[in-house]
């Protein structure tokens, strides 16, 4: 009887463990997001973003070139990016891979004004973009495009954008 009990109770617990990695393979399994923004953005914070934003704004309609880091050439999306920032003090590597891992991740659903949102797929960055406007029509990036050159689009509803969308990063925030 003391056999059965024992050979039960071992029972149990190779089942019990069985279960816990079967549980540990599905929750490594699901995509990782990065977690809500807790910071509060002051009102100084705000104007700050505000006029990274606006100087951005200023180049709209310049021209597209590979690697650009200059209203006078033309400007890459990381080179716009890097920029705009450089002018606030703030450094961005050139690189948008690099610029990928810079500053604070961020929910998409967080993103303020001057925040990066970062595009590619699940083997390499494509692309990024600075955000202008969340609201309820969705998210406003001014971005510089091969095609266009600097423009702003809601990459919330393009057909091009929001499948590439990655995640957001927080560049501005201390």
């Amino acid at each position: 009887m003391k056999a059965a009990h024992s050979l039960l109770v071992t029972f149990c617990i190779a089942l019990v463990i069985a279960e816990a990695c079967s549980l540990t393979k599905q929750t490594s399994s699901i995509k990782s997001r990065p977690a809500p923004s807790t910071s509060v953005h002051t009102s100084a914070d705000m104007k700050k973003r505000q006029k990274i934003v606006d100087y951005a704004k200023e180049l709209v309609g310049s021209g597209y070139q590979y690697a650009g880091t200059s209203p006078k050439t033309g400007f890459d999306c990381s080179g716009l990016t890097s920029y705009v920032m450089k002018e606030f003090k703030i450094k961005l590597s050139p690189a948008s891979a690099e610029q990928a891992k810079q500053g604070m991740p961020i929910s998409l659903d967080d993103v303020q004004p001057g925040d990066l949102v970062i595009f590619g797929d699940k083997k390499h960055i494509q692309h990024v973009a600075m955000v202008v406007e969340r609201n309820k029509s969705g998210i406003y990036c001014i971005h510089s495009t091969n095609s266009r050159g600097v423009v702003v689009d809601n990459i919330t509803t393009s057909k091009y954008w929001k499948p590439l969308t990655l995640y957001a990063r927080d560049v501005i925030s201390k």
